[in-house]
Order: structure tokens, then C-alpha cells, then sequence
């Protein structure tokens, strides 16, 4: 064991720990000057109410990416694992439909735990799916079977339709597309020929029809006037500005009134109140409002270096398995973020999914810091066998 944390050690990828820091030490004191005033203002909290609560996850967050770093890889292949995973998964996203929370903003995505905060399923659902597809789609690859469609494809992409299915009647359709494109990257790295990676689209995209089926039938129920708020507010913010456009055409203020230099730290506009909830998924308005295109450059730079250093990684990892986790994990990272930011710009409708390593919430940030420590593990192990 001692010989295992001194190889791992030698080849410890300083650069990604470094940005991982750095982002996550900047979230954290964004979210103090995003939130301040909200915490006082709409829940009578203390000012560094939701700060305080983001330094409790950081610490839990911390050794979990501690944890998995040095934890090996190829272990996640064992067969209990994957199972327990498996089903643990399903048991949360199950309970949320009875014990969820989060109607006020458009998805019931969070179970309650008395005393120890909330937790977000569909955030657990993001790494299982890509580390279960990784580790299912190299055993496949080992056996020479990848391009079975029947005894290789089909049963690790029930589970995943089952998943989204699931997620989707949350409804939280952002959290779904991420994990659709980040289970599909895994399978896009696993060496699979095009013509099965053709047809197995073709079978997602049929077998999501009862879904969407069931969506269509009960979509008066679903669609709720702040979900058809969210599309309209996406068409044209400045239309329903007193509405459902509220959100983003404040957000919009504060990315302009940045500006270049930004206003100063602390010096925000818009989050006295004018920005809902400015320490979730739209804090970018507030990072651009007080630091500019400095900050800016700190979280779109240092999300995009991770994003490229996990591409690669993959692209020298010789080990299947590793190859499929590091390309899942920058995927689901970098597509978090396109999300995210594309949701505040106009570019995409504003689904609620935050900003990784940045916004507030505990069980995104436990779980990022347990991916990016994945990939800090296959970033090691690629890096030993390149000098061994």
C-alpha cells in the first residue's frame, strides 16, 4: 500500500489539483458577496449564512476528492460495486418523487435529510451513470464484445433510460441532457464501431417515446406556469421582465454593468435583491458585475482547462476503462457549464443546473470534487505507465 501512494504521489497531477482549488476557493467567496444580502433579506438568515454552509461542504468535499484520487480505478469494475451503486441510485431517485422538495423552482429534485441539509439524487445519478458506463463498456471491450448490441449495449443503456426517465418526470430536463451526452461520450470513447453507435442512438431515441409519451399526456400537469415561464423568458426576457423574464433580464443587467473592469468585489447592483437567489445557477451575473472580465476569465478559464486536461488524458490513456472515465468526466463537466452559462447569455432556456465548482449546494460540489478525483486517479495511472 505504502509502494501504491508513492507512485501515485510522484506522478500527482499538480496543474488540475491547482485549478480545482482555485475555482473552488473562488466560488466560495462569491457565493459570500452574492448571497449576503439575499440570506438577510429573504430568509432573515446571517449575512454569511450561505457561506458558512458552502465551507461545510468544501470540507466534506476536500477529503472526498482526497478519497478518490487515491482510490484505484479499476476497482470500480467489480461487480458488487456496481450493483450497490446500481441500486442506491434508483432507491434515491425513487424516494424524490414521494419526499422530494424544489417545486418553488420548477423541479421536485431534492429529498430533505433532518439536520444534515438536502440532497439532489439526479446529482448522484450524473457519476454513477458514467463511471457504471465506463466500467460496464470496458469489460465489454476486454471480452471483444463492445459491438453486441444484445448482450453488451442493451442492458447498460436500460439502466440509463430508466435513469433519465426518471429525472424527467422531476422534471429537471437539464440534469437529463447532461447525463444523456455524458453517458453517450463514454460510450463515443469506448472504441465502438460507428455503425453500432448509430444504431444504438437509434434505440435510445425509440425507447425514450414512452417517456415522451407520458410527458405529452400529462403535460398541463407538468408544465406549470413557471416551467412555460422559463420558455418564454428564453424567447424574449424583456418581454415578461415583471414575470418569468425577471431572472434573466437582471442577469443581463449585471453581466453589462460589469462591464470590463467589473464594479468591485462586494460592489454588486443587482443582488440586493433585483437577482433571485444569486448563489445558485445564476452567480455568473454577479462574478461578471463585480470582477469583470477578470473573473470571468478565472471560471470559464479554469473550467475549460479542466475540461481539456480531462479530453487529454484520454486521449493518452491506453487502459479502456480510463480512456471512458476521463472522457465522461470532462464531458459532464463541460457541458454542466455550457448549460449553465448558456441558460444566463439567451443561448438556451435557463434550466436551473449550477455552475461547477462555483454555485452553491452541497451535493453538487461533494459530487464534482468525487469526479474530478477519478479523473486525478487516471490522470496519475496514465502518467505512470508513460514513465514506467
Amino acid at each position: 500500500m505504502g509502494r501504491y501512494f508513492k507512485k501515485m504521489l510522484r506522478n500527482f497531477d499538480f496543474p488540475l489539483f491547482t485549478v480545482y482549488l482555485v475555482l473552488s476557493l473562488f466560488g466560495l467567496v462569491m457565493i459570500y458577496s452574492s448571497s449576503m444580502v439575499w440570506a438577510v433579506n429573504r430568509y432573515g438568515y446571517e449575512p454569511d449564512y450561505f457561506y458558512k454552509r458552502q465551507l461545510l461542504n468544501l470540507a466534506i468535499a476536500f477529503p472526498a476528492f482526497l478519497l478518490t484520487s487515491f482510490f484505484p480505478f479499476q476497482n470500480y469494475k467489480r461487480k458488487k460495486l456496481m450493483i450497490f451503486s446500481i441500486v442506491i441510485m434508483f432507491i434515491l431517485l425513487v424516494l424524490v418523487h414521494f419526499l422530494g422538495s424544489g417545486e418553488h423552482v420548477g423541479a421536485q429534485s431534492w429529498i430533505k435529510l433532518p439536520g444534515l441539509g438536502s440532497i439532489q439524487p439526479s446529482e448522484v445519478a450524473k457519476l454513477v451513470i458514467i463511471v457504471y458506463f465506463a466500467s460496464v463498456f470496458a469489460k465489454k471491450y476486454e471480452a471483444g464484445t463492445l459491438d453486441s448490441i444484445n448482450k453488451s449495449i442493451g442492458p447498460p443503456v436500460s439502466i440509463l433510460i430508466l435513469a433519465i426517465g426518471s429525472i424527467m418526470m422531476e422534471t429537471d430536463i437539464g440534469t437529463s441532457f447532461i447525463i444523456i451526452m455524458g453517458a453517450f461520450s463514454v460510450i463515443a470513447a469506448s472504441g465502438i464501431k460507428l455503425k453500432t453507435f448509430t444504431k444504438l442512438s437509434g434505440i435510445v431515441i425509440l425507447a425514450m417515446i414512452p417517456v415522451i409519451t407520458v410527458l405529452y399526456f400529462a403535460w398541463d400537469t407538468i408544465m406549470t406556469d413557471g416551467r412555460k415561464g422559463r420558455i418564454q423568458a428564453f424567447l424574449n426576457p424583456f418581454d415578461y421582465v415583471q414575470g418569468s423574464g425577471y431572472q434573466i433580464a437582471n442577469g443581463y443587467i449585471a453581466i453589462g454593468t460589469g462591464g470590463i473592469k467589473g464594479l468591485g468585489l462586494g460592489n454588486s447592483i443587482q443582488k440586493m435583491g433585483y437577482l433571485p437567489e444569486p448563489q445558485t445557477d445564476v452567480i455568473m451575473a454577479v462574478i461578471s458585475e463585480e470582477t469583470g472580465i477578470f473573473g470571468t476569465i478565472i471560471v470559464i478559464g479554469g473550467l475549460g482547462f479542466i475540461v481539456l486536461r480531462a479530453l487529454s488524458i484520454a486521449m493518452r490513456a491506453k487502459d479502456p476503462q480510463a480512456r471512458m472515465l476521463a472522457a465522461g468526466i470532462g464531458s459532464v463537466i463541460g457541458i454542466q457549464t455550457f448549460v449553465n452559462i448558456g441558460g444566463l447569455t439567451g443561448l438556451i432556456p435557463l434550466t436551473g443546473v449550477p455552475l461547477p465548482f462555483i454555485s452553491y449546494g452541497g451535493t453538487s460540489m461533494i459530487l464534482l470534487s468525487l469526479s474530478l478525483g477519478i479523473l486525478m486517479n487516471v490522470s496519475m495511472f496514465v502518467k505512470y505507465q508513460k514513465n514506467k
